[in-house]
């Protein structure tokens, strides 16, 4: 708690913005083992973008493109680091959105093309969240598992809800902070059911598989064990920090229970295969973009030219309207519809 403590400080925006891109201090953008990314506008801004590259420097969608599963041998000529053999099925690619202890709630666009990562506007303003006393922004980098999505139109057997359009969210509690746009390879320990408005919002707790203390995780018991209060904390959380904007409380599924890793698995697989349904317009996706350049059976696929045309377009408009024009002229035929 005195780590905490020490942490919390005043929650300016600015202040928030200043871990976009950043693992520490205010070096340049890292590169990725197999991905990169690329920024468009000015951060903290209702223009800014970062959108993904492979490792060959096209341009990709993170939602689409970048595997769910980690890759089985190696990444680069590298062998993967792994925490022990018999958990390799459980490594997952993790997209990061929010590092730990910022503020501002950045997410995977699901709804523009290629799906950058974008900063939430609501009400046309910059969202940000607010510090839950004694915490300072999220207390886990925050973020999400791709090739996963939550189909609104189908009702969850175990929470009776329908899902929330959107791929399942992650907290990785690892001891580094991490920075919006990395991708790393994430041990699954558990999963906890929010009720978000009456909607399915699944949340993943796992641990960096290069953590120092991975290899001390492999369920959620684990976490309770060698992290006490962590779980505990999570839960406050996420039932509080809507209270500040003016709404209620929010309410969880099994009485607020975090679930195992076998439990949090199968959760994973369902929303792998509804995201596959939706990749293959076999439902309906509504306002959901699935242009993508690798998946090679989606009617959704664009060529690399068309993915690199697409992100030049962005911006160059002189205003939001005509640039969104611009975009839906040349992506009408990959959306939903």
């Amino acid at each position: 708690m005195s780590a905490l403590l020490r942490l919390l400080r005043t929650g300016a925006p600015a202040a928030a913005c200043l871990r976009l891109g950043t693992s520490a201090g205010t070096g340049p953008r890292r590169a990725m083992a197999l991905y990169h990314t690329e920024e468009r506008g000015q951060p903290c801004s209702q223009n800014y973008r970062l959108f993904f590259k492979d490792v060959t420097g096209h341009y990709i969608s993170p939602f689409h493109d970048i595997p769910l599963k980690v890759n089985s041998k190696e990444e680069n000529g590298i062998p993967t680091k792994k925490a022990r053999n018999d958990e390799y099925e459980n490594l997952f690619n993790m997209i990061v959105e929010i590092p730990r202890w910022t503020n501002a709630k950045m997410e995977i666009a699901t709804e523009e093309p290629l799906n950058p990562i974008k900063q939430y506007v609501k009400d046309g303003k910059l969202r940000y969240v607010a510090n839950i006393f004694p915490y300072k922004g999220y207390i886990w980098n925050y973020g999400t598992l791709p090739q996963t999505w939550e189909d609104p139109g189908e009702k969850d057997k175990s929470t009776n809800c329908f899902g929330d359009n959107d791929p399942i969210d992650v907290c990785e509690i690892g001891s580094k902070i991490l920075s919006c746009g990395e991708v790393i390879h994430v041990k699954i320990l558990g999963i906890l059911a929010l009720i978000d408005e009456g909607e399915t919002d699944w949340k993943l707790i796992a641990i960096n598989v290069n953590d120092p203390e991975a290899s001390k995780f492999h369920d959620i018991d684990d976490v309770e064990k060698f992290k006490p209060g962590y779980l505990e904390a999570t839960l406050n959380w996420f039932r509080l920090y809507k209270v500040p904007d003016g709404k209620p409380e929010n309410q969880f599924a099994f009485n607020g229970e975090f679930k195992n890793k076998a439990f949090a698995l199968e959760v994973i697989k369902s929303t792998h295969q509804c995201w596959k349904a939706l990749l293959m317009k076999k439902c309906n996706g509504g306002a959901i973009n699935c242009t993508n350049v690798q998946i090679s059976d989606s009617p959704f696929r664009c060529t690399q030219e068309e993915a690199r045309s697409l992100v030049e377009s962005v911006l160059s408009s002189p205003n939001k309207e005509s640039n969104e024009e611009e975009q839906l002229k040349f992506t009408g035929h990959f959306k939903h519809g």
